[in-house]
């Protein structure tokens, strides 16, 4: 049992290949982006040692497309391995067929070397808090900027304020599958996007584009399309939205964890 009461979490790394054209595979000379060295360890390996050292953490579960390279990159005894999919969706929906009583689950990435089991035991807290079906961790952009102006982040552009996302989500009910299913329909309708507006609606679209649609507006609306209820947690972490997808965010992250000795 979790510190103030309900299960631990079940954990859910996506750690699939991009193969070894992504930027980062080829940048570090690495079969698999998550083997990319950091600090002299895989970006991999902080991951699961700060899901390992998260309280609210219990059994770790990570979807690779080779399995056989998950030992000696594990806390012992702790993490299972799982062949990932063709996507990150299709990895996740595949877990959770898999994975025994997988709920709640928190859903991570392994290019999120600064990870910290007080991001997770925050995250998770929120989670718990929020009372909706599905979570997703955004950070602030003021808080990352004011932390790292010289880090280049995509960001949601609300009314109340810009996010950026956090690499973090938390499935709390069997209806939060139904947000998984949606994820998927995005993945398949990147090449046709008009489907996805259609499905939001004209409105909120224009809204979101002028400026005038809050994140909790967007989280509302996000619910009645999926069928679930979908909600954000604002973390104070600027570090949560910082991972590792170009050279940039590797050098970045590694002048980080030297300041911190990390």
């Amino acid at each position: 049992m979790q510190p103030g009461g309900g299960a631990s979490f079940t954990a859910l790394v996506l750690a699939g290949s991009r193969g070894p054209g992504d930027p980062i595979a080829r940048h570090c000379g690495v079969e698999h982006k998550c083997l990319a060295p950091v600090r002299g360890a895989p970006m991999l390996a902080h991951v699961l040692q700060a899901l390992a050292a998260s309280s609210s953490i219990g059994r770790i579960f990570v979807s690779l497309a080779n399995p056989t390279i998950l030992p000696g990159l594990a806390p012992a005894g702790r993490c299972s391995a799982l062949v990932s999919g063709a996507t990150p969706s299709t990895s996740v929906l595949q877990a959770l067929d898999e994975m025994p009583d997988p709920l709640p689950l928190l859903i991570t990435t392994a290019d999120h070397p600064l990870l910290s089991a007080a991001m997770v035991d925050g995250f998770c807290a929120e989670a718990r808090a929020n009372g909706a079906d599905l979570v997703a961790g955004l950070t602030d952009a003021r808080v990352i900027r004011a932390a790292y102006p010289e880090a280049k982040r995509t960001y949601l552009r609300f009314a109340d304020a810009a996010y950026s996302g956090a690499n973090m989500f938390a499935l709390m009910t069997p209806e939060g599958r139904r947000a998984v299913a949606f994820w998927r329909r995005v993945e398949q309708e990147r090449k046709r996007p008009w489907r996805l507006v259609r499905a939001f609606g004209l409105g909120p679209l224009l809204a979101y584009l002028l400026g005038r649609l809050t994140l909790d507006e967007a989280m509302g609306r996000a619910s009645t399309v999926i069928g679930a209820r979908v909600a954000a947690a604002r973390l104070p972490f600027a570090e949560a939205a910082i991972d590792v997808d170009k050279p940039a965010d590797l050098a970045l992250v590694e002048t980080i964890l030297g300041r911190t000795g990390g």
